[in-house]
């Protein structure tokens, strides 16, 4: 699905087929946190998307809030370290990033969670990856999408300026260092048209 030669994400600045791309662009949000956005020329992604959609055995999730259970406003599904990704071009992307950000994230990215958001009224609320080793320590978590084009937004912990990511088809954003200790991230709902948007979520063992 994926026309891959070499890595499809290469720090040097070579993505998928050998063209030359701009390197990343890392970004200082302060406290030691950092983002990078940059977009994967991946080939195939919507048949990949649609494969995705067919074979991920996706689950409603009910949590418990405001005194009574509440559907939660997406699909999603978990693959624990060891488990095999349900595509091999994932696997693909997985060998790339660890090649990328392994140091950087203390390992390899031994999990993935896949989140389907089936339309605009899809969400999730502001949150961070703080459950286990990144409530006390710098990691990486790598975010791909595949779909429809959705805003990912990030703020401080606690409230201030929003910084908006509107992440289409393709597009990486990975955060590192102390972003998921400093910073909360959400995919807010939008009355835009939009289809279907699954996002990919690499993170190393120990991170949630």
């Amino acid at each position: 699905m994926i026309a891959c030669q070499g890595s499809l994400l290469d720090r040097a600045g070579r993505i998928g087929p050998r063209r030359a791309a701009p390197p990343p662009t890392r970004i200082g949000l302060g406290s030691g946190a950092w983002v990078e956005h940059r977009h994967l020329r991946l080939e195939g992604g919507a048949e990949l998307l649609e494969a995705l959609l067919e074979v991920v055995p996706w689950r409603a999730e009910r949590r418990w809030m405001y005194d009574r259970f509440v559907e939660v406003p997406r699909l999603t599904c978990f693959y624990e370290e060891g488990e095999a990704l349900p595509h091999p071009a994932l696997e693909e992307v997985r060998a790339s990033l660890d090649a990328g950000y392994r140091a950087e994230a203390g390992g390899g990215f031994d999990t993935c969670g896949l989140a389907l958001y089936r339309d605009g009224g899809d969400s999730v609320a502001w949150h961070g990856d703080r459950i286990g080793r990144g409530a006390t320590q710098d990691t990486v978590v790598a975010i791909v999408s595949l779909g429809a084009t959705r805003t990912l937004a990030l703020r401080p912990r606690g409230g201030g300026r929003a910084r908006r990511y509107e992440l289409a088809s393709g597009d990486l954003l990975v955060m590192g260092g102390s972003c998921q200790r400093s910073f909360d991230h959400s995919v807010p709902k939008t009355a835009r048209p939009v289809g279907a948007r699954v996002s990919l979520q690499f993170r190393p063992s120990g991170v949630r």
